[in-house]
């Protein structure tokens, strides 16, 4: 049973992220890392362990599995597109391995053509940023998935936001 107030859909956000990251770290494929985390770090624990041990429980699994996936394939595209939305002096060797994954991970949501409004991903990544950084990160996340957003989806820029 998923507690009252928590986001299901935010919660796959945090752990595709986690994936990203270890993917990242092991070289283990995306796959892989897809299974291990299914079987292992989501869904309710028989301890009850959380997230101070390093569980999702209430992450929603088909959007998480989407995300990773996406996140991985085409990647040297990605990683291109992201390169031109950073500042010029942070190439993308340069980001925090954390940061790093969080970037694909909201690019990834981004490039999805039915995905969630941009000005969604956008905030539930920040939010996410949030939960990892507390410095000048999560608004650096900010301005490039903005960039991103406005590339790949100009045509919700082009509107007045809904207020």
């Amino acid at each position: 049973m998923v507690r009252p107030g928590v986001r299901r859909r935010t919660a796959a956000r945090l752990a595709a992220v986690q994936a990203l990251y270890q993917s990242d770290q092991t070289g283990d494929a995306a796959e892989s890392v897809i299974e291990q985390f299914v079987q292992h770090r989501l869904g309710p624990a028989v301890d009850r362990a959380g997230y101070e041990e390093g569980r999702v429980p209430e992450a929603e699994v088909a959007l998480f599995s989407r995300i990773v996936r996406a996140a991985t394939q085409g990647e040297a595209e990605r990683d291109s597109l992201l390169a031109q939305a950073l500042p010029a002096d942070w190439p993308i060797a340069r980001l925090d391995p954390v940061l790093r994954a969080l970037l694909r991970a909201g690019l990834a949501e981004l490039a999805m053509p039915d995905g969630p409004p941009a000005r969604v991903v956008i905030n539930e990544y920040v939010d996410v940023a949030h939960g990892f950084f507390g410095a000048d990160e999560p608004r650096l996340v900010n301005a490039v998935l903005d960039r991103l957003g406005r590339m790949l989806r100009a045509e919700e820029f082009a509107a007045p936001a809904a207020g």
